[in-house]
């Protein structure tokens, strides 16, 4: 069965009733289903409850007034469905690891945690595009040689830096057979994530594994990806949805699973089924660390 119709009717509930206090049982009466079954599809296709879809809206909401308007705390708390600015600046410094006030000084429009409306395309990506319930798995130390490159979430510029390195890549000695390709995000851990926007520039090493650095050209990088424990979610389809996805594990996964991220770099990993950048079957698997 396909709940996509009845998930769209619930979320645009949601929207018109931000600042209200919102009941389950009333949104799940507005989509047609029971509470149990609408929250039981929600939690599988977008990854968290309705209570929690709620709440993480009301914050994004909330974030976007703090940056953009002159109210005060307690008028966005009220307007946002929060009881008092306690509540609320609660809830927002346990999301956003920060405070409201800190927030709103530091100008932090930030891509984790910025939960947007999930329009008709996001409800596809999440169906069909991600699996939203990652794999835990054990990772060993693996060598990576590579080029390093500069982009940020708004203008990627991943595509030209894997063309660039497939065009030199036959001069890496020592190479793993069959290769395994790898996109490095040297700036997307623990200590900055809550600090990065579609406007912030980080460093990616795209690269290939090998079994030594001996005999190796300067101009390449080294990297050593530490052994330790990973969430690993697939993406399928094209890469220029990769920040859909990213925006799934940062904003949604992230923010309502019980693990904690550690500090080791995540990473992206090109196997056998990766197809090409736009092909619609591709899949490649993301790496995000844990402790």
């Amino acid at each position: 069965m396909d709940y996509r119709p009845a998930l769209e009717q619930a979320i645009i509930y949601i929207e018109d009733r931000l600042g209200e206090d919102i009941k389950v049982e009333e949104v799940a009466r507005a989509a047609g289903y029971s509470y149990y079954h609408l929250n039981r599809q929600f939690s599988a296709i977008l990854g968290e409850s309705i209570g929690s879809y709620i709440k993480k809206r009301r914050l994004a909401s909330a974030a976007k007034a703090l940056l953009y308007t002159n109210k005060k705390v307690i008028e966005i708390a009220l307007e946002n469905g929060f009881e008092s600015s306690e509540s609320f600046s609660r809830a927002f410094k346990f999301n956003y690891r920060i405070s409201p006030q800190e927030y709103r000084i530091n100008r932090l429009d930030t891509f984790i945690a910025s939960k947007s409306k999930l329009h008709t395309n996001d409800l596809d990506h999440l169906t069909l595009n991600v699996t939203t319930q990652p794999t835990i798995v054990m990772f060993p130390e693996t060598k990576i040689v590579g080029i390093r490159g500069q982009t940020t979430l708004k203008d990627n510029k991943l595509s030209a830096l894997w063309q660039e390195f497939n065009r030199i890549s036959t001069q890496i000695p020592h190479r793993s057979i069959p290769g395994r390709g790898f996109g490095i995000c040297e700036a997307c851990h623990e200590n900055s994530l809550y600090e990065m926007s579609d406007e912030v520039v980080f460093t990616e090493v795209a690269g290939v594994e090998v079994e030594s650095f001996a005999e190796l050209s300067e101009s390449f990088v080294q990297k050593i990806l530490p052994a330790g424990r990973y969430a690993v979610f697939t993406h399928t389809g094209s890469l220029r949805a990769l920040p859909q996805t990213f925006q799934y594990i940062w904003g949604t996964w992230l923010l309502n699973t019980k693990e904690e991220m550690d500090d080791r770099e995540d990473f992206e990993l090109y196997d056998h089924r990766y197809l090409g950048y736009d092909h619609p079957n591709s899949k490649i698997d993301l790496y995000i660390p844990l402790k």
